[in-house]
């Protein structure tokens, strides 16, 4: 098992990673300040099936007990799902000596994470990731719920207790759910860490490589490089907005195709090799988009998925985006391979290379 402090200024909190480690569950809640009255662990119906009885095995003989499963998918970051975690809270009369365990992947960290943040003007909450794509999300305090106009729109910057990563629970995940958290492992890598990108070029082959030190590996680059960045700025007011890196063309993608029909990550990885294309144009250089574009269907992203989709209404998606100002689309874009930039990017230009991809 390792330890990683992340950092931030409101607050520093332990990330645990390894294999079968969720027995320091109780030793790791001991060390929180306070006694803990009660605790509501949130998971989904795909991942209850396979790790919540654990949880509550190792969790029952020290700690009151309680559970609320949500639907597996975007749709449980709703209003709807947000009010019902909040009344079952309240009817197992959690105070604020309670905590919430997000026992899931990025769904399920993020709309447990924003439960926590509103539930009596805030209460603990620790982040148990069951995914890869959770990789990012369980770290850093983004927790929100979507708004159909907009993905993540509503929620706050709102810091975990504690990060506990069991590899081992990886082991039920499907090969597209891997595939889509590794895009974000990619956009780490893309963004900051040359090293990382000639490794997974070197190593991760097929999906089927990651296993797991090499997975452990994956995670743990990926976590340094969210952790800097977290570091130097919590609340996304400078450096942090380079980790929406295919982010502002992915999140149109995801909301114009209806959530859950495509996978974040697959999504992402769109938006990625766009934003590519995009710099190439923009800075007058060649990143090689066809060497990436390869790269990525090695793995089986969609890379041919905005042929479906109408480059109009991705730009009126894509202006709704939280970096946009004044209806400007602002996009994080790559100088080189590590060294990226957010930028305001000319509507026309944005247009026409759409235009090129989704008739092309």
């Amino acid at each position: 098992m390792e330890e990683l402090q992340i950092k931030t200024n409101s607050k520093q909190y332990p990330l645990l990673i390894g294999s079968n480690i969720l027995t320091e569950l109780p030793s790791l809640l001991k060390k929180m300040k306070g006694k803990i009255s009660k605790i509501m662990i949130i998971t989904d119906d795909t991942i209850s099936n396979y790790h919540l009885q654990s949880v509550l095995e190792i969790l029952e003989p020290v700690y009151k007990l309680t559970s609320f499963i949500i639907p597996s998918g975007e749709k449980a970051k709703s209003f709807d799902y947000f009010y019902q975690c909040h009344t079952h809270a309240l009817k197992e009369k959690l105070d604020r000596s309670s905590f919430v365990i997000a026992l899931g992947g990025g769904v399920v960290g993020d709309l447990a994470g924003f439960v926590a943040a509103t539930y009596m003007r805030g209460i603990p909450f620790v982040q148990i990731p069951t995914t890869l794509l959770a990789h990012d999300s369980a770290v850093g305090g983004k927790v929100a719920i979507n708004h159909e106009l907009g993905k993540n729109m509503i929620g706050v910057f709102y810091q975990p207790e504690a990060v506990v990563y069991d590899v081992s629970l990886l082991k039920t995940l499907p090969e597209a759910e891997m595939r889509s958290g590794f895009a974000e492992v990619i956009k780490h890598a893309l963004i900051k860490d040359v090293d990382l990108y000639h490794w997974l070029q070197k190593n991760i082959l097929s999906m089927s490589d990651l296993q797991e030190k090499k997975l452990e590996h994956v995670i743990l680059q990926g976590i340094k490089v969210k952790a800097e960045v977290v570091a130097e700025d919590e609340f996304e007011t400078g450096i942090r907005a380079i980790l929406n890196f295919g982010h502002t063309l992915g999140h149109a993608i995801e909301a114009e195709l209806g959530y859950g029909k495509i996978s974040h990550g697959d999504a992402v990885a769109v938006g990625m090799l766009f934003a590519i294309r995009l710099s190439e144009r923009h800075y007058n250089v060649d990143l090689f988009q066809s060497s990436f574009i390869t790269w990525f269907e090695s793995y089986g992203y969609p890379t041919n998925v905005l042929k479906e989709l109408n480059p109009d209404l991705l730009i009126e998606r894509m202006k709704r985006d939280k970096k946009s100002v004044e209806d400007k689309i602002r996009m994080v874009l790559m100088r080189e391979i590590g060294s990226v930039e957010v930028v305001e990017v000319e509507e026309s230009l944005i247009r026409l290379l759409l235009e090129e991809a989704c008739h092309g």
